[in-house]
């Protein structure tokens, strides 16, 4: 969930690491985002405040504290800034320690507007390649009826969506509350999700007897 300051947007493979001018100075300064970690079923593992970019760095250092083991680490990282983190791991000599557990992939809603010149965008952080060496972020499920449904995996644009709702109440708080509200809010919703999982299993249980 990204604040909607005043800025340019930079292309996904360009770092915008400056701040622009405030209008005034009457307001507070804001954190640039909040940045989430989700399981592809909608349960929130971690989440973090940036303050001044959402840079490779920021990112990875954020992937490095919640999965700190190479044995931890999830298979897949799904993240609009996928290439980004790539190319900065390649150029860290980092990349030797991710590539042995970790595949980073960019969703289908940002790699759409990805450069198709970027060759490494576009071999390596695909989301869905045609020679079916990465999973597709789509997936196919029925209802209780046998009715088919495509079903997007893109877990952390679903919460960023939902949490948008609350921005004007989140951006007049303090950093205290601001932090417990945003937490307790996101603990709730994870309660949620699993309780879906169990109603859906339970309905798959039903289909199939």
């Amino acid at each position: 969930w990204t604040q909607q300051l005043r800025r340019i947007n930079p292309q996904h493979d360009q770092l915008n690491h400056e701040l622009q001018e405030p209008d005034n100075y009457f307001v507070a300064p804001h954190f640039y985002c909040v940045e989430t970690i989700c399981a592809p079923c909608g349960v929130v593992i971690a989440w973090t405040k940036f303050a001044k970019s959402e840079g490779a760095h920021q990112i990875v250092e954020f992937l490095e504290n919640v999965y700190p083991m190479q044995e931890t680490r999830p298979s897949y990282v799904c993240i609009d800034k996928a290439c980004v983190v790539l190319k900065f791991l390649i150029n860290s000599h980092n990349w030797n320690i991710w590539k042995a557990s970790t595949r980073f992939v960019v969703d289908s809603y940002h790699y759409i507007n990805h450069r198709v010149s970027d060759y490494l965008c576009c071999t390596y952080c695909n989301p869905s390649p045609l020679n079916g060496s990465a999973p597709n972020l789509v997936v196919v499920e029925r209802d209780i009826e046998g009715n088919e449904h495509l079903i997007p995996r893109c877990a952390c644009e679903q919460i960023n969506a939902w949490l948008g709702g609350f921005q004007s109440i989140l951006n007049r708080m303090t950093v205290n509350n601001f932090n417990w509200t945003l937490h307790a809010m996101l603990f709730i919703h994870t309660q949620r999700v699993i309780q879906k999982q169990i109603k859906k299993q339970n309905q798959q249980i039903q289909i199939q007897s």
